[in-house]
């Protein structure tokens, strides 16, 4: 039986028991070695037990990661150098080096916040805080975000290319670019890290840091992906 502070690490099915007297890492290499991706480093995340909690900790110099409590509410962005007390039973962390992205799930046996019931009262509407997308804008992340949500559970995916993800939705690669302006452009307003270039910015290409937000964020789920294939959806009248 597990001792009621074991953390337990989720990646592909596979599960990792970290030790509370250890220094857990995750990367090309360490305790858990995700992928021979040469965009990935050596040694990226790190899990380790200070001054009574679990902290998890960017040691890497350019990839940062989207972690969350698991259904959506609280997100961080762990950026290089950063670190971050784990504090919820489920704790989801997305990454991505190169065009593939990863996801894997850190388990509280004894998490210190317990959140209060949620209650849903969607209206059917999709927001991101006070911003409205589009039935077209949400069909643009859904086309990227399509391989990490036919997948299941945690583990790693390819993200297509925005050609790819144009002609999935039989658009022209303009229409679909546009969109990709003006949703990154609605993010970045109301301050979602990683979606402009620049000094300081970690992201490298906008696109995997959008879907690590909306994935994250349940701004797209399982449960859209039949509006990929709905004829209906050709009737948006929305070119923004």
């Amino acid at each position: 039986m597990r001792s009621m502070s074991a953390l337990t690490v989720d990646f592909a099915g596979e599960l990792f028991d970290v030790d509370p007297d250890a220094v857990f890492t995750v990367g090309r290499e360490g305790d858990l070695e995700i992928d021979d991706n040469p965009f990935l480093h050596r040694h990226f995340l790190t899990i380790e037990r200070a001054d009574g909690l679990w902290v998890l900790s960017n040691v890497g110099s350019r990839l940062a990661a989207t972690v969350t409590d698991g259904g959506g509410r609280v997100q961080a962005w762990l950026a290089p150098g950063a670190r971050l007390p784990i504090v919820f039973a489920t704790t989801t962390v997305i990454f991505s080096a190169g065009a593939t992205t990863y996801e894997l799930t850190i388990h509280a046996a004894e998490p210190t916040f317990r959140p209060a019931p949620v209650f849903d009262e969607s209206d059917g509407q999709s927001t991101i805080g006070d911003v409205p997308l589009t039935l077209s804008q949400r069909l643009m992340i859904l086309a990227l975000a399509e391989p990490i949500l036919r997948r299941e559970g945690a583990g790693m995916s390819e993200l297509p290319t925005s050609a790819n993800a144009a002609a999935r939705l039989g658009w022209t690669i303009t229409r679909f670019n546009r969109k990709l302006d003006n949703v990154c452009d609605k993010l970045d307003r109301i301050g979602v890290p990683g979606l402009r270039g620049g000094v300081g910015s970690y992201a490298t290409n906008r696109r995997v840091r959008l879907v690590e937000y909306a994935v994250a964020a349940r701004l797209v789920t399982r449960d859209d992906l039949p509006l990929l294939d709905d004829p209906a959806r050709s009737a948006d009248p929305d070119e923004s």
